[in-house]
């Protein structure tokens, strides 16, 4: 499907852009970090938070992005040296484990923002929740992309080689 088209798509396209905006304000964060402890003299509280939320969001929606493009861990080597049928139940139960991880994080995530949503961040006026919805937001896409390239046809790119 065009890609222009495909829904799943443009969301892996957003997230990898939300990941890039976040290692982009991650590195912006630091730097005033340094300058401000080192040159002002002066470190302020809410750097370290903020950076961690951004290094959350980065990882996680850039995590889903690769599983989205397939451009994540793996083991590539003995997927592609196995007879077709083989690969295709390993490119399964890839995808299921993905989803599976994917499911977990957007759980665990959920439950550990709402046990903390209650208590305030150090150095910045946001509930401690906040940091682990980028968990459970891109486990939730990390599922989401695995179900599709599972429920899809057969990966054709390995079936040639």
């Amino acid at each position: 499907m065009n890609a222009s088209r495909d829904p799943l798509a443009r969301l892996a396209n957003g997230a990898l852009g939300l990941a890039a905006f976040a290692l982009v304000l991650l590195v912006l964060v630091e730097m005033w970090q340094v300058f401000a402890r080192y040159v002002l003299n002066d470190s302020p509280s809410w750097t370290e938070p903020v950076a961690i939320l951004c290094m959350n969001v980065a990882m996680m929606f850039g995590a889903a992005a690769g599983v989205h493009g397939e451009r994540h861990f793996g083991f590539f080597i003995a997927v592609h040296a196995a007879p077709p049928r083989v690969r295709r139940v390993l490119l399964a139960f890839s995808r299921a484990l993905q989803a599976g991880v994917g499911l977990m994080f957007a759980a665990w995530g959920a439950r550990l923002a709402a046990a903390t949503w209650d208590v305030p961040l150090a150095g910045v006026d946001l509930p401690q929740g906040v940091t682990y919805l980028p968990l459970s937001l891109g486990g939730l896409l990390i599922a989401s992309f695995a179900i599709s390239l599972l429920v899809s046809a057969p990966d054709l790119r390995t079936e040639g080689s």
